[in-house]
């Protein structure tokens, strides 16, 4: 065994529930705030101009730190982070719940931003370095992608009730009971291999340089939905993102303790998980974003159905990430499992493209919802146990982050891209049908829907792209069998046991 295997731990199940409730917690936040985000709007009297940044405060506190916070949980310990996580992620949403004015809710959204990135990575990691057993490690990483894929979905249904029957401020309050649970369960369970501790200096000019060009590229695409692509302050910040970026891949090449270890993302594994996992997460904002504005505006739902609806979905995720990802994971290469999830998530999708004023949700919507559940969590499962697959347990936490980010950028992309694709079309199909329409309204709900299915077209490509990167990249072999390829971190890292030493890894957070 390794100098750096990790001991098996004899309460990791226990520990997984923890685990799993804190990533639950982390994801439903994504959604959950959408839906109530009118009622606090108004509530709170924030102009159209500034809502957006409810949203945007926790997208740039949460992507520009993430590489940060993984750095911090391989430094000061996961265990330790992911309390210090929890608590202030609770604290946050305490005061966000209990805000009086539009500043205090801005403020409390980017401190949930800020400890959200302390909090995933290391609970990720902290699962790497629990699970070293390849069958055991399938079964984990079923129930965390899971969560990861089906979490979003599930604070849209979560959301809409809270929002309908009680109020906006219980989609803050209700993270508090999970967070107190989780740190609970944190002290009393959870325990961290010590040989996984990165005692190395902290790489402050990395640091410096991730923040901000991340929170650069963040803020481009956000900035590209409101002001255009080709708008001056776009362009300025997409600018200032590549070359802070370029400048830290430089300098992190060069310093001995590099904030992110150019290992951890040179090797064409992880390369393929954070492209393909990035591009996934672009093809979901569109699903959840515009059939979310079809189900309410278009079809009448209120928001508790609109969340019910998208049950299906939930339970394809579920079951493609717990019975077939968990179950083949050890029998198959993961690009057999990834490649095809994609695909059949794209052909989901695709069936969503049909989507007009009459559809009939039993008819369509919901096999487009099963499809795409079943193709995302078959996909998203080893996804997430590549992600940390082999790496060597001081990257664990940074290696966690990069997934994590991956999935914000495109999260950011996702939403820009395919809201201006979707406003752009609605408006050239309202212009040119015009002259024609039988009445202003529904020339309106026409033009929506037009916008709706040509930007779920493009989801379609992206997703398909989504496969064939991780079919052309990814050639790790099946844990516990032989690989393709050797590690670029060079053996079993966090995560990997004896009969997994011989895999290549990877990837990121």
């Amino acid at each position: 065994m390794p100098e750096t295997a990790p001991s098996v731990d004899s309460q990791r199940w226990k520990a997984l529930i923890f685990i799993a409730l804190a990533q639950l917690m982390v994801v439903l936040d994504s959604t959950i705030v959408n839906i109530a985000l009118p009622s606090a709007q108004t509530d709170l009297g924030i102009s159209d101009a500034n809502r957006q940044w409810v949203i945007t405060a926790y997208a740039l506190a949460f992507g520009g730190l993430l590489l940060f916070g993984g750095r911090i949980a391989d430094l000061w310990g996961r265990r330790r982070t992911f309390i210090i996580g929890l608590i202030g992620f609770a604290a946050a949403s305490a005061v966000g719940g209990a805000a009086v004015n539009e500043g205090m809710l801005l403020g409390a959204r980017a401190l949930q931003g800020v400890f959200g990135a302390l909090l995933a990575p290391s609970a990720l990691s902290l699962l790497a370095v629990t699970f070293t057993e390849a069958r055991e490690r399938a079964k984990a990483f079923g129930i965390f992608g899971a969560i990861a894929g089906g979490g979003g979905a599930v604070g849209l249904i979560l959301g809409g009730v809270l929002t309908e029957y009680m109020n906006w401020r219980w989609t803050f309050f209700v993270n508090i009971p999970f967070a107190v649970i989780a740190a609970t369960g944190a002290v009393l369970v959870i325990r961290e291999p010590a040989e996984g501790r990165n005692s190395s200096r902290l790489d402050v000019p990395g640091v410096i340089l991730a923040t901000l060009g991340l929170v650069s590229l963040v803020y481009g695409f956000t900035r590209a939905e409101s002001d255009g692509w080709l708008a001056g302050p776009t362009l300025g910040l997409f600018a200032a993102a590549a070359v802070l970026l370029l400048t830290f891949v430089l300098v992190e090449s060069k310093v001995a303790a590099p904030l992110l270890p150019l290992r951890v993302v040179a090797d064409r594994n992880r390369a393929g998980v954070y492209a393909s996992l990035g591009l996934a997460v672009i093809g979901m904002f569109g699903l959840f974003l515009f059939l979310t504005y079809y189900l309410q505006i278009v079809k009448g739902y209120t928001p508790v159905t609109t969340g019910l609806a998208f049950l299906p979905m939930v339970a394809g995720m579920i079951t493609g990430s717990t019975q077939i990802g968990a179950r083949l994971m050890t029998r198959v290469r993961p690009r057999l499992l990834m490649a095809p999830g994609f695909t059949v998530a794209a052909l989901g999708m695709l069936v969503l493209t049909q989507i007009d004023l009459t559809t009939s949700y039993p008819a369509l919507i919901l096999p487009g919802f099963v499809l795409m559940g079943l193709g995302m969590g078959t996909a998203f499962m080893p996804a997430m146990s590549l992600a940390t697959h082999g790496v060597q347990p001081r990257d664990a936490g940074v290696a966690s982050a990069m997934v994590n980010t991956s999935q914000q950028v495109g999260g950011a992309i996702g939403t820009a891209l395919l809201n201006t694709i979707a406003a752009s079309a609605t408006t050239a199909y309202a212009t040119s049908h015009a002259a024609g329409a039988r009445s202003a309204d529904l020339l309106k709900l026409q033009s929506m829907v037009h916008g709706y299915t040509s930007a779920i077209w493009w989801a379609v490509g992206i997703l398909a792209l989504a496969a064939v990167i991780a079919f052309t990249f990814i050639n790790t072999g099946r844990p516990g069998g032989g690989s393709s390829a050797a590690s670029s971190d060079g053996g079993a890292g966090a995560g990997a046991g004896a009969e997994e030493a011989a895999q290549v890894p990877v990837l990121v957070h």
